[in-house]
């Protein structure tokens, strides 16, 4: 082994914040998780394996280095010791998330494993520990179908059928209502599923499990996407990441619980308040994958007053510490937050402007500061577009993103990239957008969605792209052949043209004609910083 410097560190309480602690080493993640905790908010415990490790991983084509396994076993110690749960253990449990952690945030583009540690014997035990055997049977067919995907590369598509079929059957909404006998009916699929598609069982090691995690999170800084979003995002190849591995926090227990995104400032026009996406009884890749709607934010503060309290708390106190507007990521369980990541929130242009200005308005950062975050924008074309007039809709869905955009039908990223390549405008239109449709999601001018929030991870993104993005179209059906689909019961194939208006969230046939406007107040403002 090359003998890095430093390749483990903690994540604890009343732990302090190691000095040589920085984004190259310990990722973005867990640098942010660990002002987090020094803020004294509430972050799950954990350790961080370094880019230096990943480096070697590389290094040795593909190769854990010697040394990994007693690092993991010594993170786990302390782990163990701070959470009182055993890993692999029958009676009190320990669950782990793995979590990839770049120096440079690249939003959705590597691999998170949830629930690691969960197998025949430690479910009965979770059971147990929190006497809850629905949450139990939830985490284990959500690691089943979350470890095939990324640890094998085999398509969770299979697995989200058996949860409709059981939905469809039994006539429920979605998988939040199902019961513990249909989620043991899923598990035992699922089992027979991974096998019969890996070619051998699911592991029913712990140790087993989270080393396999571990260099699926190492492999996945080099998957076609993350390698995609670096060359947009001029992000060097060499710099490897970081995996965080923390102890399981339950937004699916129950009715006090669930996980959310949410952004302290609106990413898309920069206007100042808490921009949130959440689900009740759900985990964090219920929001971010963008395969599920994220709607229960209204009635948060209805079910959890003094959560949405806190939750309303946050933009002071994160805007202040890290001195600009922040994406974070929560989950609550049984009416405790706790706070999973904070980074840098991505932006529109337009937003990228406001947010300099009012930020040194507030004396957050300075009018110099400002300046300098401003540099490489071009502000004398900065402009966004509206609807001219009035228009009948074919449809309506959450906006993501600002302006209006209009092209033709896009039903795959492939064929997106094919017509942008030909010079015609191009709406992505897709069932769900995940980020491994980053190709299409650069070629677009615009994404519509059936499913999906505003905060997933492929909003984010193609808000940053500056890409219209409209999400959660409950009228949106794709045809079973691909060819075509519907809007509110209008059939359209692809190649047809339609608009989106990202300021409303509506979507209309053909063309329609726009106005186009400029933040005037804002590009005053910095002109007269720039001529004082």
């Amino acid at each position: 082994m090359a003998n890095p410097s430093k390749p483990l560190y903690f994540i604890l309480p009343r732990v302090p914040m190691p000095e040589d602690a920085a984004p190259g080493t310990v990722g973005s993640k867990a640098y942010g998780l660990l002002r987090l905790m020094r803020l004294g908010l509430s972050v799950p415990p954990g350790f961080v394996l370094s880019t230096d490790l990943c480096r070697e991983y590389f290094a040795g084509n593909g190769q854990m280095p010697p040394a990994a396994r007693d690092l993991v076993r010594a993170g786990l110690a302390r782990l163990e010791e701070a959470t009182g749960c055993r890993f692999g253990g029958e009676r009190r449990p320990l669950l782990l998330s793995v979590r990839s952690g770049a120096p440079v945030s690249m939003p959705g583009m590597m691999e998170t494993i949830l629930n690691v540690g969960l197998c025949e014997r430690t479910v009965h035990g979770l059971i147990r520990l929190t006497g809850n055997p629905r949450l139990a049977r939830d985490c284990y067919r959500r690691l089943v179908r979350d470890f095939t995907e990324v640890v094998y590369g085999i398509s969770a598509a299979p697995f989200e059928a058996l949860i409709e079929q059981a939905c469809t059957e039994l006539s429920l909404s979605d998988a939040r209502e199902l019961g513990t006998a249909a989620l043991d009916g899923i598990i035992e699929d699922s089992l027979a599923l991974a096998a019969a598609r890996a070619g051998h069982p699911f592991p029913q090691e712990p140790m087993d499990q989270l080393i396999q995690a571990v260099e699926a999170v190492f492999r996945s800084w080099n998957s076609d996407k993350a390698r995609h979003y670096r060359r947009m995002n001029d992000i060097g190849e060499n710099l490897g990441t970081a995996v965080t591995v923390q102890a399981m926090v339950f937004g699916n227990s129950g009715s006090q619980s669930g996980a959310g995104v949410g952004f302290t400032r609106d990413p898309a026009t920069g206007e100042p308040g808490l921009y949130l996406d959440f689900v009740f009884n759900g985990q964090g890749e219920d929001v971010v994958a963008g395969r599920h709607p994220a709607e229960d934010a209204g009635r948060l503060g209805e079910r959890l007053p003094s959560v949405a309290a806190e939750l309303k708390r946050l933009p002071q106190v994160l805007e202040r510490e890290f001195q600009d507007m922040q994406d974070f990521e929560f989950a609550i369980e049984s009416g405790r937050l706790y706070l999973l990541q904070t980074r840098a929130g991505k932006r529109t242009p337009w937003a990228a402007l406001r947010i300099a200005v009012d930020l040194a308005r507030e004396g957050i950062i300075t009018r110099e500061e400002a300046l300098a975050r401003l540099q490489g924008m071009t502000l004398e074309t900065l402009e966004r577009t509206r609807l001219s007039g009035t228009a009948a809709p074919l449809a309506s869905a959450v906006p993501g993103g600002i302006g209006v955009a209009s092209g033709s039908i896009a039903l795959d990223s492939e064929r997106a990239a094919q017509l942008a390549a030909e010079g015609r405008p191009v709406v992505l239109v897709r069932h769900d957008i995940e980020t491994d449709d980053i190709e299409g999601i650069a070629a677009a001018t615009g994404i519509l969605s059936a499913s999906g929030g505003r905060t997933s991870h492929a909003a984010v993104v193609a808000r940053q792209l500056g890409k219209v993005c409209l999400v959660g179209c409950h009228g949106l059906r794709i045809d079973d052949d691909g060819a075509g689909c519907s809007l509110d019961g209008v059939h359209l194939t692809e190649g047809d043209e339609i608009t989106l208006d990202g300021n409303t969230g509506t979507v209309y046939r053909g063309r329609v004609e726009v106005i186009h406007e400029r933040p005037e107040a804002e590009l005053a403002e910095v002109a007269r910083w720039r001529s004082a």
